[in-house]
């Protein structure tokens, strides 16, 4: 079957991202270039179709301290000469079909997810008129969703909202249900490396092998294009968990509690400049030359 893949992109960040407080505490060469030219948020208003001034709404609904949040990316946007940037602060399900919200959202052309509780994410806009609004400008125009740590993991149809680093290996200590639906076929998970959460994917990919698990390391992210064609960016690591390949897997035999055993998952490091498509499954790295020791 032919599917037209999405117009719009997505920027996937897997929290703690660079907002510019290092050029706070005294302006240094080597702080200005990784916040000015090669920051995370700088990356996502390049994304912007160019030509346009960026248009960026905020949206805070994951967090319980929205305006505190949403004053730390009106700092750290401005630096960066981005002037027009809003607030949209949904906080229930009734503010999510607010006129003018959804009127906002037609004239934006990128929205910023923030950090939080991924759940209040799809418990709030699940079925509104926000979400399908949301979803049609990334389908037919050039439009950017970035989200981070909690933002970014309810981008996917299959969303983790809850599991203990310590116990993820334990039968049932993962949870799964249904995140905003921008990507299919992926789970994503945040703070992956600082967090120690690689067994917390691991089991959402032995319960849902087809699915290809994402785990973004923090100051790093993804670019989605196209709907699959992933490009790292950031400081950090992202590890993509695989499960097509799995042999035996037992979470289906165990009892709840028990540790689960899984054979044959393939795993990739990625890292700056690295790719990976979604459809075919393929990993690209970048070649690096080695500069010469003496």
């Amino acid at each position: 079957m032919n599917v037209e893949k999405p117009k719009g992109i997505l920027l996937a960040i897997g929290g703690a991202e660079d907002k510019g407080t290092d050029l706070e505490r005294g302006i240094i060469e080597r702080n200005r270039l990784n916040f000015f030219e090669l920051g995370i948020l700088s990356s996502m208003l390049g994304l912007i179709e160019n030509g346009a001034v960026p248009n960026v709404e905020l949206i805070t609904t994951a967090s319980n301290i929205p305006d505190e949040v949403a004053a730390n990316y009106q700092s750290a946007f401005s630096k960066l000469g981005c002037e027009q940037l809003g607030h949209i602060r949904i906080r229930n399900r009734e503010d999510a079909s607010h006129p003018e919200y959804l009127e906002r959202l037609k004239r934006c052309n990128c929205v910023m997810f923030s950090g939080g509780n991924q759940l209040r994410l799809s418990s709030i806009f699940g079925g509104t008129e926000f979400l399908d609004l949301l979803c049609s400008r990334y389908e037919q125009d050039h439009f950017v969703i970035g989200g981070t740590s909690a933002g970014a993991m309810a981008m996917s149809r299959t969303m983790i909202y809850e599991g203990n680093a310590t116990r993820a290996h334990l039968k049932g200590e993962v949870k799964i249900t249904t995140g905003l639906g921008f990507l299919d076929g992926v789970i994503i998970d945040s703070h992956f490396d600082k967090r120690g959460r690689f067994n917390r994917l691991a089991q959402a990919v032995a319960a849902q092998p087809g699915a290809i698990g994402i785990g973004l390391g923090e100051d790093t992210g993804v670019i989605v294009r196209d709907g699959h064609q992933l490009t790292v960016i950031g400081n950090g690591c992202v590890t993509i968990i695989d499960g097509k390949n799995i042999d035996y897997n037992n979470i289906a035999d165990v009892s709840f509690g028990m540790p689960i055993g899984v054979e044959n998952l393939i795993v990739h490091l990625m890292s700056q400049g690295d790719s990976y498509d979604l459809e075919s499954r393929k990993f690209a790295g970048v070649e690096v030359v080695a500069e010469d020791s003496e």
